[in-house]
């Protein structure tokens, strides 16, 4: 019995591999490399190249590797360039997720983990955000999301089927043993450029808008360790093979840090005193972002052991070292 993972060599989907490997699970990965690197694919875990929007190919997968269940993290994830490229972004995230389910109900799969964001809510104008409130989405991303969680939704009605979309706040951090770590080739997360710039793989960095109606004018999100997150996916697989009701459930911590102040966390952790310059407000930006985050809490029994602005920016800093030196070597 084996957990197939799409996008399993990006960020996200490598932590959730190796917390399926480290609780003895079978992973095969299907990822299309166009974001993700094969060396960040877990050693253990079994790897097909491809597009989980070709039907045929994961059936395949899901026949020759015995899966019972998948997680889907594969997809495009920068908002701004969701805004600039929409259809792009629905080809990628909607398209491609309806084949994939159309293959996994057609092989009989009936548990399914997506990889959803909180960008689905767009801008509430209360905090905490709970489940239950509105979806309204400001962005084509957090739209391409949407849609894919109410496919679930209706299939989940019409097969025997069901799942857990787990939505996101600001993931950040990396695996403590150094195992594996973000790096997106084209970085728009605040703590990984914060980090780069500390650790001088990049000149400055800027800060987008700083008339938010906030405390310090910069917007407010809510950090979670990307490792707490992967122990989150599988407490998720668990409660679906205990019968669990198909469900959707916040990823955060229920605080939140202003740009501001996860900027000074990095100097204060990294000792680097580095450059911010101030920049235009992004389009799709919402002011705060913090999670109501009892659901995940109470159904899954999930406890977060990273919940620290400054471990998590520790993670990430010995992140980059890491990467530096892995570039070194390679040179």
């Amino acid at each position: 019995m084996t957990v197939l993972v799409t996008g399993g060599a990006g960020y996200i989907g490598s932590h959730a591999a190796l917390a399926l490997l480290d609780g003895g699970r079978d992973v095969v990965v299907l990822d299309n490399l166009t974001q993700g690197h094969r060396w960040a694919v877990p050693a253990g875990a079994a790897f097909v190249e491809g597009d989980c929007g070709d039907e045929d190919l994961v059936r395949r997968i899901i026949d020759e590797h015995d899966v019972t269940a998948i997680m889907h993290f594969a997809g495009s994830i920068i908002v701004p360039d969701s805004v600039i490229y929409p259809l792009e972004y629905y080809r990628n995230n909607t398209v491609n997720s309806r084949a994939l389910l159309q293959a996994a109900v057609d092989s009989g799969i009936r548990h399914f983990i997506f990889s959803s964001t909180a960008g689905v809510y767009g801008e509430p104008n209360a905090t905490p955000i709970n489940e239950d409130f509105a979806l309204k989405p400001i962005s084509p991303y957090g739209t391409s999301k949407m849609m894919t969680e109410k496919m679930l939704a209706d299939a989940a009605i019409a097969h025997d089927f069901n799942y857990v979309a787990l939505r996101y706040f600001n993931v950040a951090g990396a695996d403590p043993k150094g195992r594996a770590g973000q790096t997106s080739r084209k970085a728009t997360h605040l703590i990984k450029i914060a980090s780069q710039t500390a650790t001088g793989v990049r000149p400055q960095m800027a800060i987008y808008g700083e008339d938010y109606q906030t405390p310090d004018g910069t917007c407010i999100r809510d950090y979670i360790h990307v490792s707490d997150l992967a122990n989150a996916h599988v407490l998720a697989l668990e409660y679906l093979e205990r019968g669990g009701e198909s469900d959707v459930m916040n990823c955060g911590y229920g605080r939140g840090f202003s740009v501001r102040e996860v900027i000074g966390a990095v100097k204060k952790v990294s000792g680097v005193d580095f450059s911010v310059d101030l920049a235009e407000r992004r389009p799709g930006d919402p002011q705060s972002l913090v999670a109501g985050a009892d659901r995940i809490r109470e159904k899954l029994g999930w406890v977060p052991v990273h919940d620290d602005l400054e471990v998590i920016v520790r993670h990430a800093l010995d992140w980059e070292q890491s990467l530096k030196t892995r570039e070194v070597n390679a040179a």
